[in-house]
């Protein structure tokens, strides 16, 4: 199993690791700052370092569910070895961005109150789908999650067992996706105080104020009752 320091810290860029094994098409890692593509958050893009300096493009990074390894998908792996040592550098700025949207996700979450059907991270927009029936305005939710921007809510995360949340069902409002757990039998917790508690296992901001002022682009009707709202960032 990959060792995932991202679910610690989302603002670690870089990394030291070894290759543990090389396959078609690309390599995995005893350890990884990569997320990988999950949850609706796509995967993390960037370079693999080898010790004389050559830098090769990392061009996806997925994960075997099943073993959760993960797999930094390449290109060029000719001068790599299994046992090699090596640096893993993420295009921090893409991230950086899947990284407010998905913290955006959550604030939108909060204000409608109804089940997330699906839902997409993109580098430019980001969308949730809920299972409503009844039409909604976008003005007045653009308003309501700038103005949560604005209070520069902070982000914390803590650890329950899959029995503490089999207990509370309620705090899974995805109606498809489950979250991830783990080999320990724990789930990751984000909460935004006094805003909103789910589990997670993607990356976040520290507080709602670095996401930035946002904007509700689109609601479309998905469905006899399903809503698609898409949110972009006011650039």
């Amino acid at each position: 199993m990959t060792r995932e320091l991202f679910r610690e810290d989302s603002y670690l860029k870089t990394c030291v690791a070894n290759i543990t094994a090389i396959t078609e098409t690309g390599v995995q890692t005893d350890q990884s700052v990569f997320y990988p593509l999950g949850g609706g958050q796509l995967g993390d893009t960037g370079w693999l370092v080898t010790a004389d300096g050559a830098r090769i493009d990392i061009t996806d990074t997925v994960m075997d569910r099943d073993t959760r390894q993960h797999l930094h998908v390449i290109q060029q792996r000719t001068t790599l070895s299994v046992g090699d040592s090596v640096s893993l550098e993420l295009d921090w700025d893409r991230r950086y961005r899947l990284m407010r949207f998905h913290s955006c996700l959550h604030m939108l979450c909060s204000l409608i109150d109804a089940p997330v059907t699906s839902g997409s991270i993109q580098v430019d927009r980001a969308r949730l789908d809920f299972d409503l029936k009844d039409p909604i305005d976008k003005e007045p939710i653009t308003k309501a999650l700038n103005d949560l921007v604005e209070r520069d809510v902070a982000m914390s995360m803590r650890w329950i067992t899959d029995a503490e949340l089999d207990a509370q069902p309620e705090l899974v409002r995805t109606m498809s996706v489950q979250p991830p757990r783990n080999a320990q039998g724990t789930i990751r917790l984000v909460e935004f105080k006094g805003v909103d508690l789910q589990p997670c296992g993607g990356t976040h901001v520290a507080s709602t104020g670095e996401i930035g002022a946002v904007r509700v682009q689109k609601i479309e009707k998905k469905g006899k009752q399903n809503r698609r709202i898409i949110v972009v960032f006011e650039e």
